[in-house]
Order: structure tokens, then C-alpha cells, then sequence
């Protein structure tokens, strides 16, 4: 089931902080879906196969232990052929159709998503949110964006 999930997650990318080093000058060579998938850490999220795009996207991406977090069963309901809209809604929810900076997120309160629906972005006890779910400090640039990582999986309404 799991490789199963990392191919429908092929391209939200994920990925921990410091595992992609971009040398002064020279961009990013991989897009999006191949530095998380790279990675290897986060085999739970890699879909939205409009990631593959030029971009840019900005991509909120939970790490595999967000999604351990969901009720049991959540992800295994998520991958059925009859749910696969549900799936889509919910991994385009995690991307916007921009390249957002760090210095430019910490300026805002809420962006639309690829999904439609806009996510809120909030400051508490000094820490980046969106939605609710703590963005860790740094971002991975990739060749048509930027990934963030959150601790949880946001849902859209």
C-alpha cells in the first residue's frame, strides 16, 4: 500500500530542511517532484502530478509523520479508485500557484490555493503557520519553486 501512496502522492513534494543545497549563483536542478522524491524521507506525499509543471508552486508539504498523525485507515480510504477526487482536493489544497519567498510569506495572511480554496497563514508564539500547521523555518528551493515543510496535513472545507 505504501508504494501505492507514493506513486498517487507523486508530486506534493516533501522534504526535510538542509537535504537540497543550492551553491550561490547556480538554481535549483530538480523540479519539485524529483527533490522530494529524492529525499526519501517522505514517501507519503510526492502527487498533484501538476507539480511536474513549470511552475512556480509553492508547495506545504507534510512530512510522513503529519500524515501518520490522520485517524487510522484515512489514508488507506484516501487511495480508493472512488475517492480519487477527494485525494486530488486535498494534495492541490498544500500548493499555491506561485513561487512564494519566506520573506513574502511572513508578510501574509492567506493565499489561494491550486485547489481553489485559500489557506490562512498566521504567526503564534513566533512561529509560521498555515492553517494551523507549523512551517519550519527554512525552504528548499527546487527548479519550479519552493517547499515548505508542515508538521500536519490541512484539509480543505
Amino acid at each position: 500500500m505504501k508504494s501505492l501512496l507514493t506513486r498517487s502522492f507523486a508530486a506534493a513534494a516533501v522534504l526535510t530542511l538542509g537535504i537540497v543545497t543550492v551553491h550561490a549563483g547556480k538554481a535549483p536542478e530538480k523540479d519539485i517532484v524529483d527533490t522530494a522524491v529524492a529525499a526519501g524521507s517522505f514517501n507519503t506525499l510526492a502527487a498533484a502530478t501538476t507539480l511536474k509543471g513549470a511552475g512556480p508552486f509553492t508547495v506545504f508539504a507534510p512530512t510522513d509523520a503529519a500524515f501518520a498523525k490522520l485517524p487510522a485507515g484515512t489514508v488507506d480510504d484516501l487511495l480508493k479508485p472512488e475517492n480519487k477526487a477527494k485525494l486530488v482536493s486535498i494534495l492541490t489544497y498544500h500548493v499555491l500557484p506561485e513561487d512564494v519567498s519566506r520573506g513574502k510569506l511572513d508578510t501574509m495572511t492567506s493565499a489561494k490555493t491550486v485547489q481553489g480554496q485559500p489557506v490562512m497563514i498566521t504567526k503564534k508564539d513566533g512561529k509560521l503557520m498555515v492553517n494551523g500547521a507549523d512551517i519550519a523555518k527554512g525552504e528548499v528551493k527546487a527548479s519550479n519553486g519552493v517547499i515548505y515543510v508542515i508538521d500536519s496535513v490541512i484539509l480543505p472545507q
